[in-house]
């Protein structure tokens, strides 16, 4: 076979002239024409809402081996849960008053250990600990024939939340103050008073404020009752009257159960009924006293899934079977982030129990997970959902969305400057975040302040198109400023075809001599260009003719040359 030495000679310019065009265009993948639209996202403006909405309740403190705590954790994590919540009862860890009865003196060791233990391995696992503050010690109370009743001092348990948040500082960042007051058992055998409890959390509000000033607190969970008597007060009743006592100004998150009963999520609210949808009838009040700009998250939340043989009597949530348990639960989550602007986290009732809970009784039925481990429907309904979270799509969102993975030592700040209600805070270089998101470009909503720090960028791996500056193959944002501490949007890359894509945030030095602060407050990412990736394509395409023409040209020579 003989060659022209024409064609060698235009076959190796085109392909010169091709490798030179590929060298100056943006390095970016090909456009995915098979890749599904990205369809923008309402904003969640609400604070605490732009979360990873999956939670559950655990009852760690009771395991006597650590091996069931990780596990458990690690089942949690492994299914996509975000949130765990977990008691802390003041009576298990302040065993006599003052700062000595944190020390069991039978054990000869601190009370606080137990829960450090849960605490850190909660974190290693990526979960967020909602610590739950009640159950005081006998020696709070003169009457002590229930453990749920407050102390005869209300500053005693102030005192008390103030040692929990200072001792858990950085590393928990929600409370729940107390459990259900509106009912006898959980307000110790006391007629329901709002005045008495909204002056108990206002107390435990300006005390773990003064803890830590960046801590969120939730108000207790109201248990579902239509019940109006010198025992238990309905739900909505006692939440209007903590409004009328003056509670808005001491809780950034109102706490609400959110049981199913026998009914499925659509059923709608009403104030003679008992269903997921009652928690509409607690946002109205909000509404009403001017709280609208406040989330509601899920304390208790699901269906029982007892068997059928349990008897009407037996029953005090009703009752669906399994496979409805966990096609409700999925489903209740879903319609709420859809419908509800102002919802958050969902706890469900419960993951796992330790075997306390015998299975004679319907509360067994209510677990994501057996004693034993076992996974249940409802577990496995909530990976195949919770797990799929974590892609941005067009829209703007919070530092907390699931899309973001923080990894090191930041901190969130609560701050009514940004969308979200808080940000995010580092001076430790090698601190690093990631954004995983499908579109077309990517803005960081960051602070400029004096002797604020550096970050790395990267997009993909590849330095970041709208930064002019670079270091060692990665782009540098430098946010010191002279002028006043300002959030400001930062465009970081745009001209992206459709598909998921991953930007690297890396905390650097400071220009000055301390190491300078950073700031995340959230992003945005923009829309995939449709025509993205298309010279691109061309330009490969004409690389694979012109490759083609070579690899024939070649194979030609060897085969002339036998």
């Amino acid at each position: 076979m003989r060659i022209s030495p024409r064609l060698v000679g235009a076959s190796l310019i085109a392909a010169v002239m091709v490798a030179a065009i590929l060298s100056v265009l943006p390095n970016f993948p090909p456009r995915n024409p098979f890749a599904a639209p990205s369809v923008p996202r309402p904003a969640r403006t609400i604070p605490f809402t732009d979360v990873n909405p999956y939670g559950a309740n655990f009852f760690l403190e009771g395991e006597a081996e650590e091996w069931k705590v990780e596990k458990t954790l690690e089942m949690a994590h492994a299914a996509g849960i975000g949130f765990v919540k977990q008691q802390f009862p003041w009576e298990d860890l302040q065993l006599s008053p003052g700062p000595n009865g944190y020390w069991d003196n039978r054990l000869n060791q601190s009370t606080w250990q137990k829960y450090d233990d849960i605490v850190n391995l909660a974190a290693k696992y990526d979960l967020q600990v909602i610590a739950r503050l009640d159950r005081p010690p006998a020696w709070t109370r003169i009457d002590n024939r229930h453990p749920e009743r407050p102390p005869d001092d209300y500053e005693r348990y102030g005192d008390f939340v103030y040692d929990v948040v200072k001792h858990f500082k950085g590393r928990i960042h929600y409370y729940q103050i107390w459990d259900e007051p509106n009912i006898y058992p959980e307000w110790g055998d006391q007629p329901p008073d709002p005045a008495a409890y909204t002056r108990l959390l206002r107390i435990a509000y300006q005390r773990a404020k003064e803890a830590d000033p960046n801590v969120v607190i939730l108000s207790a969970p109201l248990a579902q009752t239509l019940e109006n008597s010198s025992r238990n007060m309905s739900d909505i009743n006692f939440l209007r009257g903590m409004y009328a006592a003056g509670a808005a100004p001491y809780f950034d998150i109102l706490f609400a159960n959110s049981y199913g009963f026998a009914f499925p999520p659509t059923d709608p609210p009403s104030p003679e009924r008992l269903n997921f949808q009652r928690v509409v009838l607690l946002r109205q009040i909000m509404v009403e006293n001017g709280d609208a700009n406040k989330p509601i998250w899920f304390n208790e939340f699901g269906w029982n899934a007892a068997p059928a043989t349990f008897s009407p009597d037996r029953l005090p949530w009703a009752r669906v079977s399994e496979q409805l348990q966990a096609q409700y639960t999925v489903e209740a989550v879903q319609y709420a982030r859809t419908h509800w602007p102002w919802a958050g986290v969902f706890n469900i009732w419960y993951f796992r129990q330790p075997g306390s809970i015998p299975p004679d009784r319907a509360d067994y039925y209510f677990r994501m997970v057996d004693p034993g481990f076992t996974p249940r429907p409802i577990y496995n309904a909530v990976k195949d959902v919770a797990t799929k979270q974590g892609v941005a799509v067009p829209g703007a969102y919070a530092v907390t969305d699931p899309a973001v993975s923080f990894s090191g030592h930041w901190q969130p700040v609560l701050s009514k400057k940004v969308v979200g209600g808080e940000y995010e805070t580092s001076s430790q270089p090698g601190d690093n975040l990631t954004i995983t998101f499908d579109g077309g470009g990517l803005t960081l909503d960051v602070f400029r302040a004096p002797n604020a720090g550096q970050v790395y960028i990267t997009v993909d791996g590849r330095v970041a198109n709208r930064l002019s500056d670079q270091f060692q193959g990665r782009s540098v944002l430098t946010l010191s400023a002279t002028d006043e501490e300002a959030p400001i949007a930062v465009p970081i890359v745009d001209g992206l075809s459709a598909g998921r894509h991953v930007v690297r945030l890396v905390v650097g030095p400071s220009p000055g001599p301390s190491h300078g602060e950073v700031k995340f407050a959230g992003f945005s990412v923009s829309p995939a260009d449709p025509s993205a990736g298309r010279f691109r394509t061309l330009v490969i395409a004409l690389v694979s003719g012109a490759t083609g023409i070579i690899v024939l040209l070649f194979g030609g020579l060897r085969t002339s040359g036998r």
